[in-house]
């Protein structure tokens, strides 16, 4: 952690919702004139998308059928987070960019599903912001989790997971349900091991649950829409936060538990400026007072 040179992670699994809490982030560093550099948890994938397709083949031959993008062998775990350790220390690290797709093919001038070359991150940011599946990963060997400042977990109820990711896996990546089915199955245990641990760690999670009937993720015929939901907001440290305030924003809130809060699925992107924008300006602040004070 670090006063000069603050990290946000943002962690969750796929298909958990990731991307959308990032552009709502991106919508609170505009307005309030942060300048943030990005970090692409999937740049830290250890292998390509070809490469790890032959690393799975590889693995099942041998009678590993477990093999995946959510466990240790898979990812470059220590250099996540050495370019974490570095930019806390100094303002600068290691960074690539995974490219997912022609668009971003057309931006990185890399193929999609390959990799940029590692560059140095900027000097002269105010934070760094990361978003993927290990920004809080804890293992023997490596500690992600205590280098950032503030993290943040999203975390849908797992049939919800599970069907935002048929949707998106089918729809836009021309999957077919049985495939995504068995990489659901193939990540079960890295899974549990890698991605759940990180939400005790976490300094607030979101967790979306639907109220609608979602008992077999397989056959759903759509997601839930938001006015279908409802987003479960809980905080590790509720010292500080001005529930009263949150419930009077926040029509039809209320309070699960002492350090928790339950908002309509439709005031998700509302929750999250209320609550993320004085986590963000105090992080900023904190940084420019630790800059005066040099």
């Amino acid at each position: 952690m670090s006063r000069l040179h603050p990290i946000i992670s943002v962690t969750g699994s796929s298909g958990a919702g990731t991307t959308t809490v990032r552009h709502t982030f991106e919508q609170i560093f505009r307005r309030e004139a942060v300048n943030a550099v990005y970090v692409d948890g999937d740049a830290f994938h250890r292998y390509d998308r070809m490469e790890m397709r032959a690393k799975m083949k590889e693995a099942e031959a041998a009678g590993n059928r477990h093999y995946s993008h959510f466990g240790p062998e898979a990812n470059l775990f220590a250099e996540l987070e050495e370019s974490f350790r570095s930019y806390a220390e100094t303002g600068t690290g290691r960074m690539r960019h995974y490219v997912h797709n022609d668009q971003e093919a057309a931006c990185y001038g890399a193929p999609p599903g390959t990799f940029t070359e590692w560059e140095e991150i900027p000097e002269g940011t105010d934070l760094l912001f990361y978003e993927g599946l290990h920004g809080a990963v804890v293992t023997g060997e490596v500690d992600v989790a205590q280098h950032a400042d503030l993290k943040i977990g999203v975390v849908p109820v797992i049939n919800l997971e599970w069907i935002q990711k048929l949707h998106r896996d089918r729809e836009k990546r021309g999957y077919t349900t049985e495939a995504v089915t068995d990489t659901i199955l193939r990540r079960m245990p890295d899974y549990i091991h890698y991605i759940t641990p990180q939400f005790t760690s976490t300094d607030v999670n979101f967790q979306r649950v639907p109220l609608v009937d979602t008992s077999n993720p397989f056959i759903a015929r759509w997601i839930p829409t938001p006015d279908e939901s409802a987003v479960v907001i809980r905080f590790r440290e509720p010292k500080g936060i001005d529930f009263p305030y949150l419930l009077s924003m926040l029509d039809r809130s209320f309070m699960s538990r002492p350090n928790s809060i339950v908002v309509p699925g439709g005031k998700l992107d509302l929750a999250m400026q209320l609550i993320l924008t004085p986590m963000i300006l105090r992080l900023v602040e904190r940084r420019r007072a630790a800059l005066e004070a040099r």
